[in-house]
């Protein structure tokens, strides 16, 4: 049974429900699942130290990031984990898995493709295999923001619009 492991930042619960969407399709098809929400507290100096979650994603066949759109990029708490992976990259132990990434912004074009292009940055930087969306965007379906590197999303007052959580799943 194939295994995906999320890693993520949200503040307003934004990303967090992108996330929880993709999950709950994933093991409705049977895919066994862990999830990581990065907290403020597992950051010390400006450094992730949890290294749990890195054993964690060492066995996973696939990890999928997130973070909200933060100022063109990712939020210092996920580019905390992610400056942490180095110690991965030394041993190539996520070379060869699939990447792909979840991001939202509260502006209909707030540059959260930037973040999607960091993510995969970082996967090609870990030796992964990056997966983008395969599916044809339209602004009455899923995918309605035309991101067709990952999971894009646009927030109103906090909420997730309903499109955006289909094009997660």
């Amino acid at each position: 049974m194939p295994k995906v492991g999320f890693v993520y930042y949200t503040k307003t619960d934004v990303t967090g429900d992108l996330v929880y969407a993709a999950i709950s399709e994933l093991e409705c098809k049977g895919v066994d699942v862990i999830k990581h929400q990065i907290k403020g507290s597992e950051i010390v100096e400006g450094r992730f130290i949890n290294s749990r979650v890195f054993e964690l994603l060492a066995n996973c066949d696939a990890i999928v990031f997130g973070s909200p759109t933060y100022m063109g990029g990712a939020a210092a708490q996920f580019k905390a984990f992610a400056d942490a992976s180095s110690q991965v990259w030394s041993s190539q132990q996520w070379s060869g898995k699939i990447a792909a990434g979840i991001t939202s912004g509260t502006s209909l074009n707030g540059d959260q493709s930037s973040t999607l292009q960091y993510f995969s940055i970082l996967a090609s930087q870990q030796g992964m295999y990056w997966v983008g969306l395969s599916n044809i965007s339209q602004s009455e379906s899923i995918n309605r923001l035309g991101c067709e590197l990952g999971v894009v999303a646009h927030s109103e007052d906090g909420r997730v619009n309903a499109l955006d959580l289909e094009t997660a799943r």
